[in-house]
């Protein structure tokens, strides 16, 4: 998988395990992998740098407590990947994020092509006015057509951040971002493109709350 991401021109990859009940991940044990992690590719000559994180579902995130949040953050920071609950978008999502940058944290919004539903806009827009980022699947967007709903959220400014969403490197999405942006850069300005392929991943991964400049 590292090595897909280096051929795709990826310099950081964040390591997101499931964070949820129905995943047997340590949390504790987290560190010590990551660093095991990064001796293998150095010593494979891959480079790719692997940073800490954590997909974290929504029920999960809501009985962690602040550091154990804190330690699968996006880099080491204080920005959370969270993994909304099954189905549409709701009301829960958005009082869990409330809460959530009430303490601190930045919220990044996974993959939310999945829980598409009435009012999926209006969520979308609640969301970042709150200060949420929304983090699309790349391989999702890539493969949009000018009239399908990623893009045209792209082109209103709720596309923030493109994630691979990778599990494997045989099958399923491969850790590729590049098709993603250069599609993205048919529909919108070089300089939004810009910041959500650049500008926003190296700020969170510097532990920054990047904030859209459009």
């Amino acid at each position: 998988m590292a090595r897909q991401a280096a051929a795709d021109g990826i310099a950081v990859v964040c390591a997101t395990p499931h964070i949820r009940d129905d995943h047997d991940v340590k949390i504790g044990e987290l560190p010590a992998r990551i660093a095991e992690l990064r001796e293998e590719l150095k010593t494979a000559k891959v480079p790719v740098e692997i940073a800490t994180g954590g997909e974290v579902a929504e029920h999960a995130a809501r009985r962690l407590d602040a550091a154990t949040l804190r330690s699968v953050s996006l880099g080491g920071g204080s920005s959370l990947l969270i993994e909304p609950a099954p189905g549409p978008l709701g009301k829960g999502l958005q009082l869990l994020a409330e809460r959530l940058v009430s303490e601190g944290f930045g919220v990044l919004v996974a993959h939310p092509e999945r829980h598409a539903g009435e009012g999926f806009r209006r969520s979308l827009q609640d969301l970042a006015r709150i200060g949420c980022l929304v983090q699309w699947t790349a391989a999702f967007v890539a493969h949009a057509d000018h009239g399908e709903i990623a893009l045209q959220l792209a082109r209103e400014g709720l596309l923030h951040l493109l994630g691979s969403d990778a599990h494997s490197s045989h099958g399923g999405r491969p850790v590729h971002l590049s098709e993603a942006v250069a599609r993205l850069a048919q529909e919108c300005p070089a300089d939004q493109v810009s910041w959500i392929a650049h500008e926003a991943p190296w700020a969170l991964l510097g532990g920054a709350h990047p904030v859209p400049p459009w």
